[in-house]
């Protein structure tokens, strides 16, 4: 039975508790973040935290705990957990309070929830075969770079992927795509250009996206932040996805139409392997 974090309680799972009247729980009025584990050790942390500022002051929200603060409680939970490879969740909420679109009067502290899961993220199925995915119209709300739990309509289309025979979905918006139902979205040109989405209110500003592009820099590989169309993506000679929880997860398959050879491209392999290199080596 796993160990979880609750409002500054450290206690089995099965004991944790939160109040019905906690706004993440009302009104999805809270955010979060997810940090890989590899060897024990956590990968990007700073920049996830970043981002979790960023997201809090986006929302006007308040964060009473300093990085340090955080960072123990993530390494106790991976200690506590035994945890070698997976993932640590952080949930922050605006807090509890009488059920009110208003929040302008709360003044109590924000709620705090973390907890740790066991997932194979080297040995990924997906990334050694390669990802089938379907397409979809974006009709989330417009500002996807805040990191936000309502996860609604993502969750509903990664299930209606599944249930199509899919690995995931990825989102369009003017016949243009915006990104996965989880990650960011990028294709390789038949010139070895890597195309992805520039960052703005349509995308999550995402962490492992930031650490992959600076290692294909690193490798001389050239990159080019646009919106690419879906006849690009479908003609494309690679295509593959970026998050935490995938590292780099090439896509063979988009509506039934082979990427390239239908196989993971050299491209995304050579990503995947670098990222991984460097993730390990400044993890901590």
């Amino acid at each position: 039975m796993r160990t979880v974090y609750v409002n500054g309680v450290y206690l089995p799972e099965n004991q944790a508790q939160i109040s019905i009247f906690d706004r993440g729980f009302l009104f999805a009025d809270a955010v979060y973040e997810v940090t890989a584990v590899l060897g024990g050790k956590l990968l990007d942390f700073e920049a996830h935290m970043a981002r979790l500022k960023r997201s809090m002051r986006e929302l006007d929200m308040t964060l009473p705990y300093a990085d340090e603060d955080l960072l123990a409680i993530h390494k106790a939970l991976v200690e506590k957990n035994d945890l070698e490879e997976g993932l640590v969740y952080l949930q922050l909420t605006r807090g509890a309070a009488d059920r009110d679109f208003d929040f302008s009067e709360m003044t109590g502290e924000p709620g705090i929830v973390l907890f740790t899961q066991a997932k194979p993220l080297i040995a990924s199925t997906l990334a050694q075969r390669g990802q089938k995915i379907i397409l979809a119209d974006d009709l989330r709300w417009g500002r996807s770079d805040i990191k936000t739990v309502q996860l609604l309509y993502s969750s509903l289309m990664k299930t209606r992927a599944k249930k199509a025979g899919a690995d995931d979905v990825w989102l369009c918006r003017d016949g243009k795509i915006t990104e996965g139902s989880s990650n960011n979205a990028y294709i390789v040109t038949e010139n070895n250009e890597i195309i992805t989405r520039e960052l703005s209110n349509d995308i999550l500003h995402g962490i492992t996206r930031s650490a992959v592009l600076k290692v294909a820099k690193l490798h001389q590989m050239k990159v080019i932040e646009r919106a690419f169309t879906i006849e690009e993506l479908k003609s494309a000679k690679e295509a593959f996805s970026t998050s935490a929880s995938g590292f780099v997860n090439p896509v063979v398959d988009v509506d039934g139409l082979a990427i390239g050879d239908g196989v993971p491209g050299a491209v995304s392999s050579t990503l995947r392997e670098a990222y991984l290199t460097e993730s390990r080596r400044t993890a901590i």
